[in-house]
């Protein structure tokens, strides 16, 4: 089943992230890790895998330079690579960078730099029976890729569970559950936030731990008229992408593991 991937490489309007400020970049796309920008990293995974029709990078306008610089290589007539310039907020960047397909959609973030082919695979599987898909780990699962991997987790009947950044959305029907990030997300760090994302009382049923995250999953897609599942992947370290500082520490040493694993010491198209 050939998707089309959404990648997120804004960054918020008129603030310069303080990553991209440390390693003197425009953008966090670029910053450097591993001998590579961020975005790199994410392309280098996507070209190895199959049947994806095109990848859009949803990015501000004034940046397109620089980064179509950086993603040029990656362009390839059977599957183009294009930017798209971004909108104010999460919700209208993804609706803009969709715009002309009807999907499906895999939609992942340009700091997702841990980002495996196996967890991209699980993703379009879930498409198979749900309109949206949200990609997770358990603390378990994430505790051991790192000890500091995450901080906070969804504490639910099941296990606590932590996002990670790659959704799935099989149609434009599924785009209702894209209405959740309409404010942003962070949405521990937010919890008015939260509540007028989910519904007072799925995030009731959640911290008393009175559902699992299947039930809130099938809760949640009610809520918007849609089959809706979270597709939990063994692999802990697809929730850790590269936000700050901190996160940058703790991907830097899983990546270049992987790297040297693969026999590679540069990224390349």
């Amino acid at each position: 089943m050939p998707v089309t991937v959404l990648m997120l490489a804004a960054q918020r309007t008129g603030v310069v992230n303080p990553l991209a400020r440390e390693f003197d970049v425009s953008h966090k796309c670029l910053v450097p890790i591993c001998g590579a920008p961020l975005i790199t990293h994410v392309l280098d995974t996507l070209s190895n895998i199959p049947d994806i029709a095109e990848v859009r990078i949803s990015v501000e306008a004034d940046a397109h330079d620089a980064v179509g610089a950086v993603v040029a290589p990656y362009d390839r007539p059977d599957r183009p690579v294009r930017l798209v310039p971004s909108e104010p907020g999460i919700v209208d960047s993804v609706i803009a960078a969709s715009e002309g397909d009807d999907g499906p959609f895999i939609i992942t973030t340009a700091d997702n730099v841990l980002l495996t082919r196996e967890g991209f695979d699980a993703m379009r599987d879930a498409m198979r029976d749900a309109d949206a898909a949200a990609g997770l780990a358990t603390r378990e699962r994430v505790l051991a890729a790192h000890p500091q991997g995450q901080r906070r987790f969804y504490e639910l009947k099941d296990a606590g569970y932590a996002n990670c950044n790659i959704y799935a959305l099989a149609n434009r029907k599924a785009f209702a559950a894209a209405e959740v990030f309409r404010e942003g997300g962070q949405f521990m760090n937010n919890p008015s936030r939260m509540v007028r994302a989910f519904g007072l009382v799925n995030i009731l049923l959640m911290r008393a731990k009175l559902i699992t995250m299947d039930a809130a999953m099938k809760r949640l897609g009610r809520k918007f008229g849609i089959r809706m599942k979270g597709v939990s992947f063994t692999d802990g370290a697809l929730a850790i992408d590269v936000d700050n500082r901190r996160t940058y520490d703790i991907a830097q040493p899983i990546l270049a593991q992987r790297l040297n694993r693969a026999g590679e010491t540069q990224p390349h198209p």
